[in-house]
């Protein structure tokens, strides 16, 4: 057994950095031998105290306190270097190249440099080993438990005094504009898009919406359509189409689901029962209405309803889009993965069926929840505070600009993140020509703005992310319980097993 400290620059607790000095703590390696035992819990209860001190610290804060401070004057105009790590391929880079130099029309002095990082996930390792040297990029992409992990070293900006600030910028054009957001760019943000920046417990804004994606249903249009049968609104009535589909096609498994994790929250979430939390307990999705629908969908699961990405070994597309063997007619899976979920062309650029695409069942109809995906940007706090309102006015710029939000949607498979990007001409000529054939990333994104008012985010924090991988790895577990054992204990122990590996 081994424990191992790794690269503990500070504690950060409710908005207040406490730097504890365990900067020389770089890989140190215990074994566990009994002559080794007292330093290891000397040195445990010394961190177990210093956190304390830090959380006294902060106690009888009512309001957290953003951690950036914009200077005197706000930017000078100096000359700084921004750095940006993303995943953008290369067409969508040729997209953000083409408005950087647009933004250098206003801001010569601001240059930026982008790199791809591989994936969401590359991007949060490379920068949680670039964390522990000061050398972090300037701008990142990210998702909240990124954020969260990052925030154990209080290394992320809080936006808020951007945001709200009104002074003056003067640009290169002899234009000015407020340094923070005018009231009618913040009420221009899809609301539920712009609100997950706030979601890390002390109601401060790390993040800003950058492009967005969520889950959609995506079905077979020419079978429904020659079978008579009616997309499904909520899951007792995807359940019954289920039985109308095996009974046509025997062979069909009729729905495949990509995320075992995003449908287990949004399930918590359609049934407003308790998933995770920031504060407190955490982890709190081991509780008689989860364990109930996970049953339920057991029982889907042997019927052969259903299958999941794991259970496949693929992504379900595989099934959606086969045109013999094995085949489903409905998946669940990422709007901006449409052209996946989209069967191949003959020679002559015919398609064997048409795609429809519509929003996923809900427990109730009439107030639809559906998770909010994709990445949000989150700016690093530096040591010269320019180089982090040169980031804040390079992030302001994407994020508001209704035309740089169109072509990265069009060219992306993404949704844009402001409501007057429906309007932009471009742009409502891309969705008029939505279908389920060669359009169908417009025809996703048109479902996905349709249902605005629809999108959730999960709280985060430090450990939200092995909640997702655990509520997934268990309802995998749960979905294939031998009929022949005591399906109700193996559930239970499932869940109590998942939320010890959580703890753990």
């Amino acid at each position: 057994i081994y424990l191992r400290f790794t690269s503990f620059n500070s504690f950060h607790s409710s908005g207040i950095t406490a730097d504890v000095g365990l900067y020389t703590y770089k890989t140190f390696i215990f074994r566990r031998k009994n002559s080794q035992m007292k330093r290891i819990q000397a040195l445990l209860m010394a961190l177990l105290m210093l956190v304390s001190v830090a959380a006294l610290s902060s106690c009888g804060n009512k309001k957290a306190i953003p951690n950036f401070d914009i200077p005197e004057g706000g930017y000078d105009g100096s000359e700084v270097t921004i750095t940006f790590y993303h995943t953008m391929g290369s067409n969508l880079s040729d997209v953000l190249n083409l408005y950087i130099e647009e933004f250098n029309k206003l801001y010569p002095n601001i240059h930026i440099q982008h790199e791809q990082v591989g994936s969401y996930d590359d991007v949060r390792d490379q920068i949680g080993t670039e964390l522990s040297t000061h050398s972090e990029p300037n701008i990142a992409y990210c998702y909240p438990d990124h954020v969260a992990m990052y925030n154990l070293t209080g290394a992320v900006a809080t936006l808020d005094n951007l945001i709200d600030s009104k002074l003056s910028v003067t640009r290169a054009d002899g234009s000015t504009e407020i340094l923070g957001l005018t009231e009618e760019q913040k009420s221009d943000f899809i609301e539920a898009y712009y609100n997950e920046g706030r979601q890390f417990g002390d109601g401060l804004m790390y993040t800003m919406p950058f492009s967005k994606s969520t889950e959609v249903l995506y079905y077979n249009k020419t079978f429904f359509d020659a079978n008579n049968l009616t997309l499904p609104k909520t899951w007792d009535e995807l359940k019954d189409l289920c039985a109308k589909i095996k009974q046509i096609d025997p062979d069909s498994i009729p729905l495949g689901y990509d995320s075992e994790g995003n449908w287990f929250i949004t399930m918590c979430e359609q049934y407003g029962s308790p998933y995770t939390s920031a504060k407190g307990d955490n982890y709190l999705f081991n509780n008689e209405k989860n364990r109930e629908f996970v049953k339920e969908f057991r029982d889907w699961y042997q019927n052969g309803y259903i299958t999941t990405q794991t259970l496949l070994g693929s992504y379900t597309s595989s099934l959606f889009t086969s045109t013999n063997g094995t085949r489903s007619y409905m998946s669940i899976g990422s709007s901006a993965g449409a052209t996946h979920q989209r069967p191949a062309a003959d020679t002559e650029g015919n398609y064997p069926f048409e795609v429809g695409i519509a929003t996923i069942p809900q427990v109730n109809a009439d107030k639809p929840k559906v998770i909010s995906q994709g990445p949000s940007v989150c700016i690093f706090k530096k040591d010269n505070p320019q180089e982090v309102l040169a980031s804040w006015l390079f992030i302001k710029y994407l994020t508001t600009n209704v035309s740089f939000q169109a072509e990265f949607s069009m060219a992306s498979g993404y949704v844009p993140v402001l409501k007057s990007v429906a309007e932009n001409p471009e742009y409502a000529k891309f969705i008029a020509n939505a279908d389920g054939g060669k359009y169908i990333s417009a025809l996703s994104a048109k479902v996905c703005l349709e249902q605005e008012s629809a999108y959730y985010t999960s709280p985060a924090f430090n450990g939200s992310s092995k909640a997702r991988s655990q509520v997934g790895t268990l309802l995998t577990k749960c979905l294939t319980i031998d009929k022949d054992a005591d399906v109700d204990a193996e559930i239970k122990k499932a869940f109590e097993d998942a939320i010890a590996e959580c703890e753990y």
